[in-house]
């Protein structure tokens, strides 16, 4: 029999062995055992059962092989809410949730005193930033789309649970609105902008584990904003606003396609908690 201080002792070593966060140990203890840190930290003496020592054995196992402890405890916190995620799904990054900020504050800024707004969350995956701002503002109509149906269940799961009004249409980037008819205020998108080089680079839990449709467009990393520049044009009344997660190098790429596109566009790059470029927020201003 351990203890809960022995089991987490050799869980630390054995993923610090294989190059892996030690920090997970304590991560998938706690969603064994159902408590918070601090009252793990305040059972370090505690026998651990045989059974709990056993799945926990399992889970770490499974991170040591490379599965990303959000899709081994199913879960990830995203603006202050736990979303379920999985391998059907992306793990929402805390850089996502300054693209919400993004949304909120230039959505006030743009359309002060406007009561109800129509806003589209494009490549939705967990929902974790439509269901955000659903919950964040009631002056948000949101609808989100997915080209991937076991993404988009998932997003569904997760605003049932989390009690957020939103529309989820399946279908390939805007498609779903234009064949639909219906305009958009707000576009805001994660798409996948990791260059095919660049996925190369990153650690074997993101690349081998997290759905590449969602990381990589296979090329240069801009080609789906390229494919935004064509469709936008078919699902934006007078006016829009447009907020897009970017790659840390792509900002000058994506401002100078805004302005190709939409030549009298108001486009700002706004840098990250670590000073680096992440979220291109364009004003459209559409004249018949």
């Amino acid at each position: 029999m351990k203890t809960i201080f022995e089991a987490l002792r050799w869980a630390s070593s054995y993923l610090t062995e294989a190059g892996r966060d030690r920090n997970a140990a304590e991560i998938l203890l706690t969603d064994q055992l159902n408590i918070d840190r601090s009252k793990l930290l305040a059972s370090f003496h505690d026998v651990i059962s045989e059974s709990d020592f056993a799945r926990f054995k399992k889970s770490v196992e499974l991170h040591h092989q490379g599965v990303p402890v959000q899709y081994i405890t199913g879960k990830e916190s995203f603006y202050g809410r736990e979303f379920s995620v999985n391998e059907h799904v992306l793990i929402p990054r805390p850089e996502t949730e300054e693209v919400v900020e993004a949304v909120l504050s230039e959505a006030e800024r743009v359309f002060h005193g406007t009561d109800r707004l129509k806003a589209v969350d494009v490549g939705t995956g967990s929902g974790a930033i439509a269901v955000t701002l659903a919950l964040e503002s009631p002056r948000f109509s949101v609808t989100a789309t997915d080209i991937s149906e076991q993404a988009l269940s998932t997003a569904r799961h997760n605003a049932d649970r989390l009690g957020a009004k939103v529309d989820f249409l399946c279908g390939d980037l805007l498609e779903p609105l234009i064949a639909r008819q219906k305009k958009a205020d707000v576009i805001v998108s994660n798409p996948p902008y990791i260059s095919e080089e660049d996925m190369r680079t990153l650690s074997d839990v993101v690349r081998l584990h997290e759905p590449a449709g969602a990381l990589t467009d296979g090329a240069d990393g801009l080609q789906f904003y390229k494919r935004f520049m064509k469709e936008i044009p078919s699902v934006i009344a007078d006016q829009a606003l447009v907020v897009f997660e970017i790659g840390w190098t792509q900002g000058n790429a994506v401002k100078d396609m805004f302005h190709r596109f939409f030549p009298d566009a108001d486009v700002r790059v706004k840098k990250d908690l670590n000073g680096k470029d992440r979220i291109v927020c364009a004003v459209i201003e559409q004249h018949s």
